[in-house]
């Protein structure tokens, strides 16, 4: 048995951390399989907030949502990411269990229409202040497409940047495949502060 995906680990993570109820965010709507993991985990007395500017990827999303029961409020917010400070209801600032990038292009549509860091690092940073203590963020990086890689490298420096005794922050990778393969990074807001 192999390790499981980066998608799957990041789902994984979050799990671990969102209690039903609890609100969550998927920064980047796509296709909509975070934001139906999200609305499962959370259940009927959660919200999640669904981002991405794109109408095809939040069409998708409400296509895949549809006919599911038991999901929290998803609310499908034709807005790029970095403005999700703003579109949270307030009283959900500050507690979000877990925020859910997956960066890079919506697949099957234009792959010239990227996510880029002006926008990722302003959200990562938005993210970072609306979790709860114990709270993850996920952000699954692909520097294999164009840009990627330089998104991928601004993404890991804001990481390191993060003052240690407020956030952990881990990436996932595997080491024996191409060097340009997806992989995962992930901050947690840390419970106690030293």
């Amino acid at each position: 048995m192999g390790f499981v995906s980066v998608l799957a680990f990041a789902q994984r993570l979050a799990a671990e951390r969102l209690q039903p109820g609890e609100p969550a965010v998927d920064a980047t709507a796509g296709t909509g399989v975070d934001t139906l993991f999200l609305a499962q985990k959370s259940g009927r007395r959660g919200t999640v907030y669904a981002f991405d500017i794109q109408q095809e990827a939040l069409d998708r999303t409400r296509s895949r949502l549809g006919g599911q029961t038991g999901l929290a409020d998803v609310r499908l917010l034709p807005l790029s990411h970095d403005r999700m400070e703003e579109a949270l209801d307030p009283g959900h600032r500050g507690r979000l269990a877990a925020v859910m990038f997956n960066l890079g292009y919506l697949p099957g549509s234009d792959q010239a229409l990227v996510t880029v860091p002006e926008t990722t690092l302003p959200a990562l940073d938005a993210a970072c202040r609306l979790l709860r203590p114990g709270g993850v963020l996920t952000a699954v990086l692909y520097p294999g497409h164009e840009g990627g890689g330089r998104e991928a490298a601004c993404v890991e420096s804001w990481a390191q940047a993060l003052p240690g005794d407020a956030f952990e922050a881990i990436t996932y990778r595997f080491v024996n495949r191409m060097a340009d393969a997806p992989y995962l990074l992930a901050v947690t807001k840390r419970t106690r502060l030293h």
